[in-house]
């Protein structure tokens, strides 16, 4: 694109450069604004007779047009685009969900400096009506073959960022103390109860019993009879791990291990397991305290019925230092 300053009788059909304000400070027509016939008219009653203009060349897309199309192919789930003047799109959530982001895509797409994108965090929980990324273009316009890159590539790879939808999850929960897992219910409650109130929840299914293996088992067995989004193990000894009484009985009900240990901080003693569908996590010390914790960081995910790997625990490490 070529810059310069025309009489205002010529500038019909070009991008403004600048926002023009009037003498009082009040803002008359925003930078990137494309002037017609009664911009013009406007601008020679407020006593302009020059403005810096410019116009696309050939090969090149509008800032608006191309943040549209790229916008169009970056995400997908429970989300509005919603295109804002001067080239730039917000993707909004339209219900609460977890927002899960592809970052390798994410980078390559930014390295290629047509377009930036922001997104939350992976793994994050929105609320409705909440921004959960925006896209920005060069001003004025894109080269062409740029923007084709970018939209080929989301095309082919994409999309970067889902919106997951978390709709009325079942949430179940396992207290476990060695000598009577009341213990546990009365230590961890009023906890647990604060750290899911924050997604608009409550426990849906609690249980409370003696941690030893095959009261522990038991207990897992008629919690996953409810099919529940999550089932969490709030238990008042540590370490967890495969080979301690909530390990074994995992193993014992048939759960297969996903991952011990998590590179985060409060939190590394994590253990997931998964029945079937159905993920059952331990955490130990993690439900003394509403401090953000491991746990905070993979139960949006777990909400919305993702199936959160063990490679993917393992990439908390980085932003995994809590606090």
């Amino acid at each position: 694109m070529r810059a310069q300053t025309v009489d205002v009788r010529e500038s019909t059909g070009r991008i403004l450069c600048c926002t023009i304000f009037r003498q009082g400070g009040r803002k008359l027509l925003a930078k990137g604004h494309t002037l017609n016939e009664d911009d013009v008219r406007l601008l020679e009653t407020e006593g302009l007779g020059q403005v810096w203009v410019t116009e696309l060349e050939a090969g090149e897309i509008g800032e608006d047009e191309a943040v549209k199309l790229a916008a169009a192919e970056m995400g997908c789930g429970c989300l509005d685009i919603r295109l804002v003047a001067g080239g730039r799109a917000n993707l909004l959530a339209n219900e609460d969900c977890c927002v899960l982001v592809d970052d390798e895509l994410l980078k390559q797409i930014n390295c290629i400096s047509s377009v930036v994108i922001a997104t939350s965090p992976n793994f994050s929980y929105a609320r409705a009506g909440q921004r959960i990324a925006t896209i920005k273009s060069t001003p004025f316009a894109v080269a062409q073959s740029q923007l084709e890159a970018v939209v080929s590539i989301l095309k082919e790879r994409g999309p970067i960022l889902q919106a997951r939808p978390i709709r009325n999850p079942a949430v179940a929960v396992l207290y476990s103390d060695p000598l009577h897992g009341d213990r546990a219910r009365q230590l961890f409650e009023n906890v647990l109860r604060q750290r899911l109130e924050h997604y608009g929840l409550t426990a849906s299914f609690a249980l409370a019993c003696t941690e030893e293996e095959a009261g522990v088992a038991r207990s897992l067995q008629h919690l996953l009879k409810a099919n529940p989004a999550v089932i969490m193990v709030a238990s008042t000894t540590a370490p967890a791990g495969p080979e301690d009484v909530v390990g074994r009985a995992m193993a014992r009900i048939g759960c297969q291990l996903e991952r011990f240990l998590a590179p985060v901080e409060p939190g590394n003693l994590f253990l997931m397991g998964y029945k079937e569908e159905v993920p059952v996590i331990s955490a130990p010390g993690c439900f003394r305290s509403t401090r953000p914790n491991v746990v905070d960081l993979v139960l949006p995910p777990l909400l919305a019925r993702y199936r959160v790997s063990g490679w993917e625990v393992g990439c908390l490490g980085h932003g995994g230092l809590l606090g």
